[in-house]
C-alpha cells in the first residue's frame, strides 16, 4: 500500500510571513519626534486655516464694503454745477481746482471747489457729486471696488496664515537646533577624552 504525502511534502515548505513590528529609530531623538509631529500639525492648520481665513476676512470685509457702498449711494448724488472763472495754471497732473456754483434743491445757490482741466472756459458745466450737507464730494463707492477690496483683504489673510506658519516652524526650529547642539557639546565633552586617550596609548 503507498503512503500518500500531503500536497507539501513534494517541497520544501513555505516560509511563514511573519509581521516584523515596526520599532522606533534608535538614532530618532524626542526633539526629531516632536518636530515631526509639529509640522503635521502645522500642516493640518495650513490646509484648513489658509481658506478658512481668507474667505472669513474677504467676506467681512466685502460686506463692510457693500454696506459703504449702499450708505454712499443714498448720502450723494450728482447735480450740475457751472465754472466761476476761467481755469488757469500750469500743475503736473493737468487740473487744476476751479470753483462753481450750483443750485440745490431747495433753490439755495451754493459754491465749491472741484478738479477742472486747464483752460476750461468760465461757465462750462461739469457734474459733481455733493453729500447730504450740500458739500462736493467724491462719487459713491462702486460694487467693483467692494468685490476688490474683498478679494484683497481675502489674500492679505492668505499670506498672513502662510507667513504664520513658516514662522512658527523656523521659530520651533531654531529652539530644537539649539538645544540639539548643547546636547552635543555636552555628550562630546564626555566622548573626547576617551577618544584622546586611545592616541596617546
Amino acid at each position: 500500500m503507498s503512503t500518500q504525502n500531503p500536497p507539501h511534502a513534494s517541497g520544501p515548505p513555505s516560509p511563514r510571513q511573519e509581521r516584523v513590528p515596526k520599532r522606533a529609530n534608535p538614532l530618532c531623538r524626542t526633539s526629531d519626534r516632536f518636530e515631526s509631529w509639529f509640522r503635521r500639525f502645522l500642516m493640518l492648520v495650513l490646509v484648513l486655516g489658509l481658506p478658512a481665513a481668507a474667505l472669513g476676512a474677504g467676506l467681512t470685509a466685502y460686506e463692510a464694503s457693500m454696506r459703504s457702498v449702499q450708505a454712499q449711494s443714498v448720502e450723494r448724488h450728482e447735480v450740475t454745477a457751472r465754472l466761476t472763472s476761467t481755469v488757469k495754471g500750469v500743475t503736473a497732473e493737468g487740473k487744476q481746482r476751479a470753483a462753481v456754483r450750483w443750485t440745490d434743491d431747495s433753490g439755495a445757490v451754493r459754491t465749491g471747489t472741484t478738479l477742472m482741466g486747464l483752460g476750461t472756459p468760465e461757465g462750462t458745466s461739469v457734474r459733481v457729486w455733493v453729500d447730504r450737507d450740500g458739500g462736493i464730494t467724491g462719487p459713491p463707492m462702486s460694487e467693483l471696488a467692494a468685490r476688490t477690496n474683498g478679494w484683497f483683504v481675502a489674500g492679505m489673510a492668505a499670506v498672513g496664515v502662510v507667513a504664520g506658519v513658516y514662522a512658527a516652524s523656523a521659530g520651533v526650529r531654531h529652539v530644537l537646533d539649539h538645544r540639539r547642539y548643547a546636547q552635543w557639546d555636552s555628550e562630546w565633552d564626555l566622548v573626547e577624552p576617551l577618544w584622546s586617550a586611545r592616541f596617546r596609548r
